[in-house]
């Protein structure tokens, strides 16, 4: 119901203030662009989005579309929007926002804010100073509206300067918009209005056609009804004109009330509609001469020479008030000329009447000069690059899954620190599910590898498992693929050979990968058995997640079990075989696992299954002892989490723990394999208040030493140059 009001509102404001005929061009527009406009294939991840919020063609062909075939033609992928149709969930899909001529609405306003939060950066595009009153004011035609249309104009301008304020940036079309725009922006980029290569097209087609060599037509293409006083300013030197000189005519195309001063001349003058597009440059070549007439107002200023390029595409010179961007252009007398005055435009268009060879030598001159710096193709390094400046660095980590488990949850970290340290971070996930996900309070983008093309460029791609440095190798446009590597995977396989093998592959690759770790084991392997350069820095914990709490050691004792039963490597099996030699009226055993189920050999008190992280340190602070039997692990996360909330281990030495925890001083360590050792070990604790004190204290500062913000830092660097 919230887009019928305003697409009513819209109408009722169009019909008040330009008419009917104007109200029929912006409809079929509104509905071509609904029809055939939208991007149809909404599974991919591009650079940038262009959301319209303008309903005629003709701006937004210019502002959009052609933009669009600039930014893509220097590798900057694109889509577009209507602004009615926007979406928080679009966020996902892209690093940058370029809203044009959008008035502001409660979706763009969380849009923006959002954005920002997700250091994704807006742009605001605009081509006239519709943006505050202070300048539409100036706009003569607009006093003659009734109070109630006037207040509905005045609304839409404000809006859109609601929207501009909501944004970083700024492109536009000439010097004098570009500072009035700085007045609300950080920074605004000249990106001037140039021709598709459609329009080169079109243009060249009209120009195989010939002129009636028996008129000299002059062409005034006049737009809109608001242009009516800029036709004023210079009607008597075509009165004169036309009385003067039998074979002259004037060709008006577009919105014109004509003034009564011209019915002296009526018959020598033609008129013509709104013509579509692909038809105009036939009738712009069908004029001599093009003249662009502007009264010098601030709002006139900011109007850009697009009159002057598409006369010049066909090789029509043209003739135009010495203001604004037509005077930073148009290089007087060569490639056009430009006219302060009355007299000044009488002498100038005399001298053109009556001299065919100075109209097509200026006319080529101009079409040489458009043809070189005005073809989108070839014109959009500057605006590809202010966009890339402005862009902060994106970051995308590809996951397996985004299940539970210490890697992704280490990956999840890094993530989210990144994201608070500026860049522009995003979750792909392997499987199918998209729902952001928060890591210790800070939400990051998900978004799904399923059915999804990424087409966007990234300053760099993270692999978190060998199956996705493969993805990435096949998807990325990225300036830096990296490696997160977090365990020796080849051993995570233990029969599979063809897996074994493409494992141990992506630690040997031919292809520049950054390999970073978060253990020294695998730091240390990595260099002595692939001769890699790797990249460390240590792994932390929250400790807000797992806050301490006292142990009283009275009653049953709990013994805490970590692992999945599928995965070999937690050898879980151990666990419960050390357990069945311990009394069962003196412990008590609780059972964690983030998948797999208990086997039917298993004997425990309570079973807790696929806990959220965020309950996970509840869990181990009901418990007083965990017993970790893991035979593979890059770094062991529980026995740091227990050791948090104040709470014992007993463990079996890997490599992937043996870099915090130190036998006899923070844990106890037992002998592999050996199930009688690894119960007398959780003996000694249930007996030893002594010993239970000092394991306490120094696990509480091991723990406390690796917390987050105390190398954040540290994981920075990882992810730079």
């Amino acid at each position: 119901m919230g887009k019928i009001k305003e697409l009513a509102k819209k109408t009722k404001k169009t019909f008040a203030e330009e008419g009917a005929k104007s109200l029929l061009i912006k409809t079929k527009g509104y509905i071509t662009y609904h029809l055939h406009g939208k991007e149809k294939n909404q599974k991919q991840y591009k650079d940038i989005v262009f959301i319209n919020g303008c309903e005629l063609p003709h701006p937004q062909r210019y502002r959009v579309d052609h933009q669009i075939e600039q930014l893509e033609s220097y590798g900057i992928t694109c889509d577009k929007v209507f602004y009615a149709d926007l979406t928080l969930e679009m966020l996902k899909c892209y690093r940058g926002f370029v809203f044009y001529r959008c008035p502001v609405l409660p979706v763009i306003e969380e849009f923006t804010k959002k954005a920002k939060e997700n250091n994704k950066v807006c742009f605001y595009d605009i081509d006239d100073l519709v943006f505050d009153t202070e300048y539409t004011n100036q706009i003569k035609y607009l006093d003659e509206m009734t109070k109630a249309e006037r207040d509905l104009y005045d609304d839409g301008v404000n809006r859109m300067g609601k929207t501009l304020k909501l944004c970083e940036y700024g492109i536009t079309t000439t010097s004098r918009l570009r500072k009035e725009m700085k007045k609300q922006l950080k920074d605004v980029f000249i990106n001037r209005n140039v021709a598709s290569e459609s329009m080169v097209k079109y243009s060249d087609d009209a120009l195989k056609l010939k002129r009636d060599s028996n008129k000299v037509v002059i062409g005034y293409f006049s737009g809109s009804i608001t242009h009516n006083d800029d036709f004023k300013s210079i009607m008597p030197v075509l009165v004169d004109l036309l009385k003067k000189y039998d074979n002259l005519y004037l060709q008006i195309v577009g919105l014109l009330d004509l003034p009564e001063e011209m019915e002296l001349v009526r018959e020598k003058v033609l008129t013509a509609k709104f013509t579509n597009w692909t038809e105009l440059p036939k009738l712009i070549h069908s004029v001599d001469i093009n003249i662009a007439p502007l009264e010098d107002t601030i709002f006139n200023e900011a109007k850009s020479e697009n009159k002057w390029m598409e006369a010049a595409l066909v090789k029509v010179p043209t003739v135009a008030s010495d203001v604004g961007a037509f005077k930073e252009v148009i290089e007087n007398g060569k490639t056009g000329f430009l006219c302060k005055n009355g007299k000044e435009w009488k002498k100038t268009l005399t001298e053109l009447v009556e001299n065919e060879e100075l109209r097509n030598q200026v006319g080529q001159k101009a079409y040489d000069k458009v043809r070189k710096d005005y073809i989108t193709t070839y014109s959009g390094k500057g605006l590809a690059d202010f966009i890339s400046s402005k862009l902060n660095k994106n970051i995308f980590f590809v996951l397996p899954s985004v299940n539970i488990s210490g890697g992704t949850m280490v990956a999840m970290k890094h993530a989210a620190i990144l994201k608070k340290n500026g860049y522009d971070v995003t979750l792909i996930n392997a499987e199918e599910g998209e729902n952001n996900i928060a890591s210790d309070g800070m939400e990051v983008n998900v978004v799904s590898a399923m059915g999804r093309e990424f087409r966007c460029r990234s300053y760099a791609m993270v692999a978190t498992m060998w199956n996705t440095l493969e993805y990435i190798k096949r998807n990325g446009n990225c300036a830096h693929i990296k490696y997160l590597v977090q365990n020796y995977e080849t051993n995570f396989y233990k029969y599979n050979r063809k897996e074994k093998e493409l494992a141990n592959a992506t630690y040997n690759q031919v292809v520049n990968v950054e390999y970073l770790t978060i253990s020294r084991w695998c730091e240390q392997w990595l260099k002595d058995d692939f001769n890699d350069k790797v990249k460390f820095a240590p792994n932390g914990i929250n400790l807000d997640n797992f806050p301490y709490k006292e142990r009283k050691f009275k009653g049953k004792i709990k013994i805490l079990i970590e692992g999945d039963s599928k995965s070999f490597y937690k050898n879980t099996d151990e666990s419960f075989k050390i357990v069945e030699l311990l009394d069962k009226d003196k412990y008590e055993i609780h059972y964690l696992s983030y998948e797999g189920e208990p086997k039917k050999s298993y004997y425990f008190d309570e079973f807790h299954h696929r806990v959220p992280h965020s309950e996970v340190g509840k869990i181990y602070q009901e418990c007083d002892i965990l017993l970790k039997s893991s035979i593979l692990e890059s770094f062991s996360y529980p026995p740091l989490e227990m050791m948090a909330t104040g709470g014992l281990c007993v463990v079996r030495p890997n490599d992937g723990n043996a870099e915090y925890l130190e036998n006899e001083k923070n844990c106890l360590l037992y002998k592999p394999g050996d199930y009688e050792d690894a119960a007398r070990q959780i003996n000694r604790l249930a007996d030893d208040g002594s010993l239970r004190k000092k394991l306490v204290q120094n696990g509480r500062k091991t723990a406390e030493s690796r917390s987050w913000q105390k190398i954040e830092n540290e994981i920075i660097k990882l992810y730079e140059d």
